[in-house]
């Protein structure tokens, strides 16, 4: 979104990703479409954590959690647009409030999703935040990989699990659009395929045609809902996002 507010993408009009791609899911103006769907939500340890003591992103600002928790760190994107989340639905005030929580719990800060399920799988932290495809990646190798994930904010009148995306335009100054559109018809049609042939299935992401079906593993996952905020809405209030992180004691 950041893009094409800066003039980088021009619009693209297809009827194939007009009828593969579902609203929320790409720029109003048709400049980015999204091509996969990742989820980050809580991911914990099994052994020494009830999941009904899980809820939501801004319950692990509770002080239970204290020295429990593995979380990525202010400098990194995820972060950053999980906080531009919670400010676009609850706003400011609000966010700073769940994110010093969340650093008053003196979390361990890893700057890598990986190493988070890593060390919550060896008992050095309980819960941690992660995009679910790092998860499957560990399940394709080992099925016996001791995390689980645990769908945040599912709760009657909830707003759903924060979705981010993997996605695709065109630039301005694309000297071949037409070529260039057919490739985009192509990785939200064919290209939706479940297995390592398909964009979605070859990282354990999941499709954003809603004909497609997702990876066997990450189906395995279970069911759930999503935040319906539309993407573009998170790019505005990235700024902010970092100025609340500065200022909240959350660790860089």
């Amino acid at each position: 979104s950041l893009a094409a507010a800066e003039g980088l993408l021009q619009p693209v009009e297809s009827d194939i990703i007009d009828a593969a791609v579902p609203a929320l899911l790409r720029d109003p103006e048709n400049r980015w479409f999204a091509v996969s769907q990742r989820m980050r939500t809580i991911m914990y340890n099994p052994e020494t954590v009830d999941p009904a003591e899980l809820s939501t992103y801004e319950q692990l600002a509770d002080p239970m959690w204290n020295g429990r928790l593995c979380l990525r760190p202010a400098t990194h994107i995820y972060t950053i647009s999980l906080v531009g989340s919670l400010i676009a639905d609850l706003g400011e005030e609000e966010a700073e409030r769940i994110v010093s929580g969340w650093g008053a719990n003196n979390p361990q800060y890893i700057d890598s999703d990986t190493r988070i399920l890593e060390t919550i799988a060896a008992g050095g932290c309980d819960v941690g935040i992660t995009n679910h495809y790092y998860l499957a990646r560990e399940l394709s190798e080992d099925p016996n990989f001791p995390v689980r994930p645990f769908w945040a904010n599912q709760g009657e009148g909830e707003r759903g699990v924060f979705r981010n995306i993997s996605g695709v335009g065109v630039t301005a100054a694309a000297l071949n659009v037409e070529n260039a559109v057919r490739l985009i018809e192509w990785m939200v049609t064919d290209g939706q395929a479940a297995d390592e042939t398909g964009i979605p299935g070859g990282n354990f992401e999941f499709p954003v045609n809603p004909e497609a079906a997702s990876h066997p593993i990450i189906a395995e996952f279970g069911e759930f809902v999503i935040n319906p905020l539309p993407l573009a809405d998170y790019g505005g209030v990235q700024e902010t996002a970092v100025a609340i992180l500065e200022r909240s004691g959350y660790g860089f």
